[in-house]
């Protein structure tokens, strides 16, 4: 077989492979509902922890990314196929980066203080997809999230307090962040076909 013939016949075989799919996808393809479901119902999800209110960014966190995606319709409890079941089960607040007497921040600290310089959020959420027929689970997952806020400072002698709201309003913010990154994580691996 001459070099001319065999390029053509590589180049057919190929072009064969290509179009035939060989198992493979080009681009992203379409995402869909663990078992081909379509319709889907994301109740609030439960919160174990003793953060209040926080079940409701997780919640409309998972909802907006259904929404967004379109991989399977968001209805209500009774019309559903499928629902989503979470559950916050914890929450840590760790502070780091202490600030002492002995640290050039903390010069005018009273002796013995201690001070927290930033704070890191730690996050356990789990998920289940299950089938509302037959209460099968279909799909289940969990998820750890993690993220660092600064911590009120004293900055000035003679100042021996900080705004604790400010600390609240950086959790809660936080919170929604870490929210939104994880339901975009938890959809992706829920929708993720194989």
């Amino acid at each position: 077989m001459k070099t001319g013939q065999r390029f053509s016949l590589l180049a057919a075989l190929t072009g064969t492979l290509v179009f035939t799919g060989c198992a493979y996808r080009l681009g992203s393809g379409t995402r869909s509902l663990p078992g081909g479901y379509s319709q889907i119902s994301v109740p609030i999800f439960k919160n174990k922890t003793q953060e209040t209110g926080i079940e409701v960014g997780f919640t409309n966190a998972l909802l907006q990314e259904f929404l967004r995606s379109k991989a399977g319709q968001v209805v209500d409890e009774p019309k559903a196929e499928v629902r989503v079941e979470g559950e916050i089960t914890s929450i840590t607040y760790t502070p780091e980066s202490p600030v002492t007497r002995d640290t050039p921040a903390g010069r005018f600290l009273p002796k013995g203080a201690v001070l927290a310089s930033r704070y890191r959020i730690l996050t356990d959420v789990s998920l289940r997809v299950v089938r509302r027929s037959d209460s099968e689970v279909v799909w289940e997952g969990s998820f750890r999230g993690e993220r660092t806020y600064a911590a009120p400072q004293v900055h000035m002698a003679g100042v021996n307090s900080v705004n604790p709201l400010y600390n609240l309003s950086a959790r809660r913010q936080n919170l929604d962040v870490l929210a939104q990154e994880m339901m975009i994580e938890a959809h992706s691996r829920m929708t993720e076909n194989f």
